[in-house]
């Protein structure tokens, strides 16, 4: 048992090199669009997208795709859009949680017995979708 959690570990902690630092500030990275979905113009999706590399030779299980929302809007997920070559080939949603982080785990690669399927293989962007309120004194607390 102790094994399985030891090539867990080690898993995940390839994973996050394989990934783009989820923690680095929005503002300093990304480009961010902002289209207005509520009529009192008080809350506006926010939309964030980032480059995804899955290698060739990865022999890892599990993706995801993890961050912060600043300014939450409760009871909206986040929509997470996976595209290769412009066509969509992933779409999924995750809640926010209390500290209004978000983490979306999917699979890369399947193995049953002598038979592996890469299902993410190469160069992939990632279009993540965040409601948020238009002014940070909006919020309810």
């Amino acid at each position: 048992m102790k094994s399985i959690i030891g090539l867990g570990l080690a898993a995940l902690t390839a994973l996050l090199m394989m990934f783009p630092n989820p923690t680095s500030s929005v503002s300093e990275e990304f480009n961010l669009d902002h289209k207005l979905i509520a009529d009192d113009q008080s809350i506006v999706l926010e939309k964030k997208t980032i480059q995804m590399h899955i290698p060739v030779d990865n022999n890892l299980p599990w993706g995801f795709v993890e961050g912060k929302v600043i300014n939450p809007v409760e009871g909206y997920p986040v929509i997470i859009q996976i595209y290769k070559d412009g066509k969509p080939v992933h779409f999924a949603q995750t809640d926010v949680n209390e500290d209004s982080s978000y983490e979306y785990r999917f699979r890369v690669r399947n193995v049953d017995g002598d038979q592996v399927i890469n299902i993410f293989q190469g160069d992939y962007t990632v279009k993540i979708f965040k409601t948020v309120y238009a002014t940070p004194h909006a919020s309810v607390v």
